[in-house]
């Protein structure tokens, strides 16, 4: 009993002055109307895409909710060692407690309520992400081999003849996938080995072209085993499988020359795998286009494995 006759406990104040806090710190966090320039990138690169920085708020956010997560069972941990230590003064046993069901039900229902708020978010920003219903400016056919890449671009190349929905070179890629394609594109293609190495920044690799604010649609294939293209400012990167056709869209906003790279271990030579990707105006895409026309790189590179009979079915079930 309290010394004012009361049966309240002098720490229960505390604990509500605790919660409190914890409370006004969360509003804190999470009405403010901040975005993702306001907080450090921890370890991403700038975006460079109008896509990515819907990735980069997503990794952000993960790293707050962790951050909290952590502070709150660090804070509990420090609490409970600090206000339940051992009396010099007494020593008897402490009360023994089995169980608690208050805490027990706490502690199976906030993980769960954790993982159900990340697994919305990461399905929100997925579906955004892979959402392919707008029709790209630009359509590119990345193609992954041991151990370097191949660049179909699907364009109306003037003075090039052809037409990519019915080429040989791109019968691996699904119907589904051409549908999108411009009508009689001949096409130019680039290809490289890891000796490749783009003359003006001396980094390995073939460079791929990309307008500036113009959608780009990447349309991925392997000749052998199982890649991933990433270009690293983009922040977002798709396995590229033999049999298997993926996709996915961007629009670059910021000129210059980046990085990309194999993330897929596969095989020996597999860090040699790099290239680089450069944002140039769209005239300056143009242009580049009608160089690789000149060279006589018209046409389209073979794209890769045929699609699977089980990838048929599933492609024949979702029409």
């Amino acid at each position: 009993m309290s010394p004012n006759g009361s049966d309240r406990s002098p720490r229960r104040p505390m604990r509500r002055k605790l919660l409190q806090a914890l409370t006004a710190g969360l509003v804190l966090a999470t009405a403010t109307g901040c975005t993702y320039k306001d907080f450090p990138r921890l370890g991403m690169p700038t975006p460079t895409t109008e896509e990515a920085p819907r990735i980069l708020s997503l990794w952000q956010g993960s790293w707050a909710a962790a951050l909290a997560t952590g502070v709150l069972v660090w804070g509990l941990i420090l609490w409970s060692a600090f206000f339940h230590r051992r009396s010099r003064t007494k020593v008897e046993v402490p009360p023994q407690t089995r169980y608690n069901m208050p805490i027990e039900a706490l502690y199976t229902v906030v993980p769960i309520i954790i993982i159900s708020v990340l697994f919305y978010f990461t399905a929100r920003d997925e579906s955004k992400l892979l959402d392919l219903s707008k029709k790209p400016d630009v359509t590119v056919n990345v193609v992954g081999f041991q151990w370097s890449w191949g660049f179909n671009y699907v364009e109306n190349v003037p003075g090039v003849s052809g037409d990519a929905k019915t080429d040989k070179n791109l019968d691996a890629i699904p119907d589904r996938f051409k549908k999108d394609f411009p009508a009689n594109a001949g096409g130019v293609y680039d290809v490289g080995t890891p000796a490749t190495k783009n003359p003006e920044t001396g980094n390995p690799g073939p460079t791929l072209w990309l307008p500036k604010g113009k959608t780009v649609r990447f349309v991925l294939t392997s000749r052998d085993v199982i890649h991933s293209f990433w270009v690293v400012p983009f922040l977002m990167k798709m396995d590229v499988i033999p049999g298997h056709t993926n996709s996915f869209q961007v629009t670059p906003n910021h000129e210059g020359t980046f990085l990309g790279k194999c993330a897929e271990l596969c095989g020996v030579d597999h860090s040699r795998m790099l290239f680089n990707v450069k944002v140039v105006s769209p005239a300056a895409y143009e242009a580049h286009l009608k160089d690789l026309a000149k060279k006589g790189q018209t046409g389209y590179v073979p794209a890769g494995i045929a699609q699977t009979s089980h990838e048929k079915n599933r492609e024949t079930n979702n029409l």
